[in-house]
This record gives structure tokens, sequence and C-alpha cells, in this order.
């Protein structure tokens, strides 16, 4: 269905570029510009197949740009997130806060050291398969896991399970809960992929995770990298941890 877009304004007099045009009805916007065509200068860009782009001088955003500061949430598909630890550059850091994560207690690993037993890792599983291939292109997994005091037992399987992450290529922390919450660490957790785009991810009250939102502007990213500087400063090696 062809879209009916509106004339939001334009720097050019008569000729026709840059313009910002808007989709009536819609947050979406349309910017008209001249295209970038330097391979180098594309190369440095993020774009997706079929994807473009334009420059347009600052004033057209300046003046006919939205001016009010809006969060919009913007959901990702499970597959979606899935995709972005094959695609990311150089590195994935996660902070993991909960006490318990519901879909882990699904698992046989899981049975095995509820019982008591040793826990058989799979390291030629799927999951594991694709970390040591990440990690063998050069590409960071690291992540800081808050303990509270005593752990609690889903935390206390995470610790166990740190040994497949670490076999594999990951870089496993931890942080106690109440170190956590001097520092002033989020109680939420998240994945930031190359210091410049955050994966939210949310749970419900049963702790089963309901959705992934991508935060991208670079303030809200700002906040989340220095949240993941002061939380690996401060944590310890999880084998190190002796509560």
């Amino acid at each position: 269905m062809t879209r009916r877009l509106w004339k939001v304004g334009t720097n050019s007099g008569n000729d026709g570029c840059p313009t910002l045009y808007t989709e009536p009805g819609t947050d979406a916007y349309v910017v008209q510009g001249d295209p970038v065509t330097d391979p180098a200068e594309l190369a440095q860009l993020d774009l997706a197949e079929g994807e473009t782009a334009v420059t347009v001088p600052r004033e057209l955003l300046a003046n006919f740009g939205p001016k009010e500061t809006m969060h919009v949430p913007q959901p990702i598909s499970f597959a979606e997130f899935g995709g972005m630890f094959t695609a990311l550059r150089h590195s994935a850091w996660r902070l993991e806060t909960r006490g318990r994560y519901a879909e882990d207690e699904q698992t046989d690993t899981y049975r095995q050291f509820a019982a008591g037993q040793p826990v058989t890792w799979d390291l030629d599983d799927p999951w594991c398969t694709n970390r040591r291939e990440q990690t063998a292109a050069g590409k960071r997994f690291e992540r800081v896991r808050i303990l509270d005091q005593p752990p609690t037992p889903g935390q206390r399987y995470l610790l166990d399970n740190a040994r497949r992450n670490t076999a594999v290529g990951e870089d496993i922390r931890v942080l106690g809960r109440a170190q956590a919450d001097d520092l002033g660490l989020p109680r939420e957790d998240f994945w930031l992929f190359d210091t410049r785009v955050v994966a939210l991810l949310h749970f419900d009250e049963d702790d089963v995770m309901t959705g992934v939102e991508l935060i991208t502007n670079p303030v809200e990213v700002l906040r989340y990298a220095q949240a993941r500087e002061a939380a690996w400063h401060h944590a310890m090696p999880y084998d190190q941890f002796s509560g």
C-alpha cells in the first residue's frame, strides 16, 4: 500500500532538496537529501540490505524535526535478539541481576543440580558451538552475575553453569547484591553490544522472560556502559567466590 506523505519543511527554496516528510497518523519520517555513494563512507554505516543513506544539513532537522523528547519502546523478537550474537562486531556484555530464571528450571541440567548430582554440560550443543566460533573470531563475551547473600538456588546453579560459559570462551564474574546497590547498578538484566546498543530484557512476576527492548539513544547507552565499567571493575572471577 502506497503511503501518503506530507511535506514538513525544507531549507532549499523551490528546488526540493533536502526536505523532511511525515506519514500522517504515525511517528515515521522520510528524509530527502543527497545520497551517500562513496563506498568508504557506506562501509562506516550499519546499513541493512536494501537501506540507503542521505546527507542533509543540520538546520533541516533543527527547524522541522520533532522537538519533544519522548521514549518509544523498540521491541524486537526473540529471533532478532538471537541474531545479535552473531552480528556483533567486537563485544557483548551481560548484567544478570535476578535471583531466579524460570527458563533454567525447565532444563535437565537444573534437575541434576537440584538433585545434588554432578551437572553434565553438553559443550557441543548449538549455543556452545556458536560461542566458540564467535570467540575464535576475536569477539568478547563477558558477564557479571549479581549474587544475594546467601545466593539463591538459581544463582548457585548459574555458578555451576559458569563452568560451561568459561569452557566456550566467556569471561564470568560475580558481585554481591549489597555492593551492586552501593555502586548504584541498575536492577535490570541487559546485554550491551559493541558499546552502542542495549538489549534490555523484560521479565514477568514469575521470572519468565517476556520480551526484549532495544535501546539505541546514545545518552541511555552511555548510562548502561557506565554500569558495565563499575560492575566489571568491582566484580571477582566466579571461581574465586566462596560464599
